[in-house]
């Protein structure tokens, strides 16, 4: 009995890291990344970041100190987070994040849920201006 729990936790173990980065299906399209960045009518940045095994579309986000920025995370293949160290703020994939860059500088982000071999090439910079 102790033998076949040990054997179905390593399994399950297995299961969740492989259901991370990698979970998803392969994608066959050879379409452009469907990344935009936008203003909003009051003054905000809305941008659209679409993740992969393993990259982010846009390595790099720039914005205006004092704007409300929007963050929506697409997840075409795989499941994934976008995490900006500095601003303490995360979006898991396909929802949004807003939030007021009023902080100056550049801040990694990054995908915070961990998985497979090209996990450590999921990041990006967000420059607020």
């Amino acid at each position: 009995m102790n033998k076949w729990i040990c054997t179905m936790a390593l399994l399950m173990t297995i299961a969740l890291v492989t259901a991370g980065c990698g979970g998803g299906d392969k994608e066959t399209s050879s379409s452009p990344a469907a990344a935009t960045a936008s203003d909003d009518a009051g003054g905000g940045t809305t941008v659209t970041v679409d993740a992969k095994n393993f990259t982010f579309d846009q390595k790099e986000i720039k914005v205006k100190k004092g704007d409300k920025v929007t963050i929506k995370l697409v997840n075409s293949q795989g499941n994934h987070t976008l995490k900006i160290d500095g601003y303490d703020k995360e979006v898991k994939g396909n929802q949004s994040v807003t939030f007021t860059a009023d902080k100056s500088g550049e801040f990694k982000y990054f995908c915070n849920m961990m998985c497979g071999g090209g996990h450590t090439e999921m990041t990006g910079k967000l420059i607020v201006e």
